[in-house]
């Protein structure tokens, strides 16, 4: 199926992605006024959706912009959209704005929300690319300091992935005053033995859905796992790196600015969580 045969939802209608349009006063147009979700989905069922649901709901919240569906209603729009498309595995993007209204700073009064969403194929990472890992490249995390909001104001978020690019590499580690904060579309996770450290919750990361289903993954396993701050040393002297995301599961970081981390392979605490993210899926 190509772009032009995929449906799509805005504003009560299902109609094919070529025929959706915004008006150019839509509020994430002009300010980046909204939020989004990505949630993937399994053998046509949405993964962890009652947690998706929640942080779509805590985001919209965070912003002040009324949810404009209960938890029903986003059931039957995603289960529609998955419905829509041939794909045993896809993933769902959603995205909330403010709506369309005459360009001010504040907000508007009596506005509808522009609700949008989409189903594509879930493409998982090829086999090839998990057996060496990939390449990162450290950078400062210059991103505003709400990052616990899923906004569609990611201007830091791309020019930190572009970044990497530039630099043939997969992804960014960042770093907010000497201590790990997360990737660009990512969270990061430090290895140390049988040990699994990740940043605390708070403001300056993004509560990635898979970091509640890693804690459940190391609970699984049998690893450790230590939620605290962590140094730019720790990270440089791990044994191995990680990143999780909804459309990269769990990944092995095997080098990092031109130096391999660890032996330069992925290692055997990624293999574990790997192994019970498939079983965790297939359950």
């Amino acid at each position: 199926m190509n772009d032009d045969a995929q449906t799509v939802f805005l504003n009560g209608e299902f109609l094919p992605l070529e025929q959706a349009r915004v008006p150019v006063l839509d509020r994430g147009f002009i300010f980046g006024d909204g939020i989004y979700e990505v949630v993937p989905v399994y053998a046509r069922k949405p993964f962890r959706w009652r947690q998706h649901l929640k942080r779509l709901g805590g985001s919209l919240q965070a912003i002040g912009i009324t949810n404009p569906r209960d938890e029903a209603g986003w059931t039957e729009l995603v289960h529609e959209l998955i419905a829509r498309h041939p794909w045993q595995d896809q993933f769902v993007y959603i995205q909330v704005t403010r709506g369309v209204a005459r360009r001010d700073h504040a907000f508007p009064k009596d506005v509808q929300p522009t609700v949008f969403a989409m189903s594509s194929q879930f493409v998982p990472v090829a086999d090839a690319l998990r057996a060496t890992g990939v390449r990162a490249i450290s950078l400062p995390d210059e991103r505003w300091l709400h990052c616990d909001i899923k906004s569609i104001s990611l201007l830091g978020n791309v020019l930190a992935r572009q970044a990497a690019v530039e630099a043939q590499a997969f992804e960014c580690v960042m770093f907010r005053d000497g201590y790990l904060t997360e990737g660009s579309a990512s969270n990061i996770w430090v290895v140390r033995g049988n040990t699994v450290f990740c940043p605390p919750r708070d403001r300056l990361i993004l509560e990635g859905i898979r970091v509640g289903l890693v804690e459940e993954l190391c609970a699984t396993a049998g690893i450790t796992l230590d939620i605290r701050r962590i140094t730019r040393e720790e990270v440089q002297a791990a044994d191995e790196l990680l990143l999780t995301s909804a459309t990269r599961e769990v990944l092995s970081i095997t080098s990092l600015d031109g130096k391999p981390v660890g032996d330069g392979r992925p290692g055997p605490v990624y293999e574990k969580l790997y192994a019970a993210y498939q079983q965790a899926k297939a359950g």
